[in-house]
């Protein structure tokens, strides 16, 4: 089983990411150890939302094309309502998720970028949760909906809002040390 100071986790995001919901998982990850890289659509800053504006910037690493889910032991994907809206009409994007959620690899999504699970077909059967106002989006897709601060299922985790950060990213750690997920498909 690996552990998370050898892990290699990669954030997809892009311009409207909810700025705790990216900074905290980085931070904290990296603060364990692990080896955090950012992904987006293009290899220039990205812009977070904090709150009610437009917040700072933080640089990407690897755009999409230079991504190998065989070089990242986990995939963490940052809400906002901008960030998982613009991403999921990317099948680029898509295709990514499903392919870490094929490999069994760790999967996290919080806040609204489950919408990012839903279009890739990850959640159907699955106990997950997600901010409140796209619960009925995920329970349409086949959720087991919980209102819950984490939510896990076969390496699948999911969390509501940035006041679930601090279980989210233990239960990462967690999921990550266990390694892959036999998953069925969804």
């Amino acid at each position: 089983m690996p552990s998370i100071t050898s892990a290699r986790i990669l954030i997809l995001a892009t311009h409207g990411y909810e700025r705790s919901e990216l900074r905290v998982p980085l931070e904290q990850l990296r603060a364990r150890g692990a080896k955090v890289l950012i992904a987006s659509l293009e290899k220039a800053p990205i812009k977070s939302w904090d709150e009610d504006n437009w917040g700072d910037t933080v640089d990407v690493d690897l755009t999409l094309d230079q991504v190998s889910v065989d070089d990242f032991d986990a995939i963490v994907l940052p809400g906002g309502q901008i960030n998982p809206d613009l991403l999921r009409k990317e099948r680029k994007a898509v295709d990514l998720i499903s392919s870490f959620v094929k490999s069994g690899k760790t999967v996290a999504a919080v806040c609204h970028a489950p919408w990012l699970l839903i279009e890739a077909g990850a959640v159907k059967g699955r106990k997950a949760t997600s901010f409140s106002s796209i619960k009925t989006d995920m329970i349409n897709a086949g959720a087991d909906w919980r209102d819950e601060a984490v939510v896990t299922d076969q390496g699948i985790v999911t969390s509501r809002n940035p006041g679930d950060l601090n279980a989210f990213v233990a239960k990462i750690v967690e999921e990550v040390e266990e390694g892959r997920h036999q998953r069925r498909a969804a």
